[in-house]
């Protein structure tokens, strides 16, 4: 199978069985899924749901978070992963949105990135999530998924590559969308250390077991 049809199989099959689709994360503003997002990183969305929701009360818009100091927001997000560097991120990234961008979160990838602690993944899923635009997201999920399945080619080996290869085969009404779908199949089936092969619906032209595959 070329990797043209694999692309085509995976998509047909999303869009049927998929079709609406988004982020786990729990959020009610652009400012909080910005958060939610950024504490995320190296950390499950689950344990994210769980210190968000006190988190936002206390701290519900930018201007609110931006009067904090990093303390208090360690408080909320002690249980996190890289707690102290994340509550410093939040607290200047709430600041910088308020000085710079009249408290509200930028809409551009550019503007995104100048954000303490927002890196090119978190600003790709706050444009496919929030803005609708077709931007690609490339977490570790998103990374090892494309390269099992054969999605991209070996030399794709940054998520900036991955994310590149993956733009110029996925039709751009998909992308939002696929992001979301590679992601997911890639937490709850095609995961790292046991991936989940007998109930994969791609098991019949996965091509992980090929020689050069790369599977982490």
């Amino acid at each position: 199978m070329t990797r043209q049809e694999r692309y085509h199989t995976l998509l047909e099959y999303f869009r049927e069985q998929q079709p609406n689709v988004t982020t786990e994360l729990l959020f009610g503003s652009a400012f909080q899924l910005l958060c939610a997002t950024l504490l995320s990183a190296q950390c499950t969305d689950k344990r994210i749901n769980q210190v968000t929701p006190a988190l936002f009360e206390r701290y519900p818009t930018a201007q609110a978070m931006a009067q904090a100091e990093p303390e208090d927001v360690l408080e909320y997000i002690r249980s996190v992963s890289y707690p102290n560097s994340k509550a410093l991120h939040l607290v200047e990234m709430a600041r910088m949105i308020v000085n710079e961008y009249g408290g509200e979160v930028p809409d551009t990838v550019e503007q995104l990135v100048r954000l303490p602690g927002v890196g090119r993944k978190t600003a790709n899923v706050m444009q496919a999530v929030w803005f609708g635009r077709a931007a690609m997201a490339v977490d570790t999920h998103v990374y090892r998924v494309s390269h099992r399945l054969g999605l991209v080619s070996p030399r794709a080996n940054t998520p900036a590559k991955v994310e590149r290869e993956l733009l110029r085969h996925i039709p751009e009404a998909d992308v939002p969308n696929a992001h979301h779908w590679l992601l997911l199949h890639g937490r709850y089936i095609c995961q790292s250390q046991r991936p989940k092969c007998e109930v994969c619906p791609f098991t019949s032209f996965c091509p992980k077991k090929l020689e050069h595959s790369k599977l982490a």
